[in-house]
């Protein structure tokens, strides 16, 4: 189930973690709602200058200047961490004992460098929790049925191991195929030992919301939503 307001999604699976904030923003959130809301008003927002990678980046303290990568972790409560798409799969992820919270950008690049079950791996590492333990949110991105590839990215897929489940061809269009984001990554974190039933989905596509922001629909846009989580300064 998700919940929505004209200004960001939420999944309702972690209504009960009351201890955390987590949203998906619009195109309508902007950077000002963060501090006129009073509750995240609160918070120190963490940002990065992303590139499509697969660096992880443990936050302890607000850091004085923005980090390079495209992933975030912290167990400190008051920082929010963000993430910002158009089109690609921003995967978000918490813990309740003991409570963390991260997240992870996650388009055709960091798909492929497997940044999402990495950031299992890693969290298990740096916190000590099991996989088991951790419960994911996939937010809005490109639906399989709008996100045309080539030849050359199946090819790169599979040299690098993945299996090619997530490529549909295309039925017309020769040597292009559908690539099915959301399916892979749910794919990355359920061998990574997240069980399904800790997998929240808002199942809607970029390129076919108005309300949402596309590269692919929009090419050379620099517009991006915010994605972010947090958990709650006492």
């Amino acid at each position: 189930m998700v919940e929505h307001s004209p200004l960001v999604f939420r999944v309702s699976g972690w209504n009960d973690l009351s201890f955390l904030v987590h949203g998906f923003g619009t195109r309508l959130w902007n950077e000002t709602h963060f501090r006129r809301d009073p509750v995240l008003s609160r918070f120190r927002l963490v940002s990065l200058r992303q590139v499509h990678s697969d660096i992880i980046h443990r936050v302890d303290v607000g850091p004085k200047e923005r980090l390079t990568g495209d992933a975030l972790m912290t167990d400190r409560p008051g920082l929010l961490l963000s993430i910002r798409t158009a089109d690609c799969l921003p995967v978000l992820y918490a813990t309740r004992k003991p409570s963390l919270v991260a997240a992870a950008h996650c388009g055709w690049k960091g798909t492929l460098k497997g940044l999402a079950g990495r950031m299992v791996k890693v969290l298990e590492k740096e916190y000590r929790v099991s996989p088991a333990e951790l419960s994911v949110a996939l937010g809005p991105c490109i639906g399989r049925q709008c996100y045309e590839v080539g030849e050359e990215l199946r090819k790169s897929f599979s040299r690098s191991g993945f299996l090619l489940d997530a490529f549909r061809p295309h039925p017309v269009r020769e040597r292009k195929y559908f690539l099915d984001l959301r399916g892979e990554n749910r794919r990355q974190l359920q061998e990574a030992g997240v069980p399904p039933r800790n997998i929240f989905s808002v199942t809607l596509c970029t390129h076919c919301r108005d309300e949402l922001l596309s590269y692919r629909r929009n090419p050379g846009t620099r517009e991006r939503m915010w994605n972010f989580i947090g958990l709650l300064p006492g």
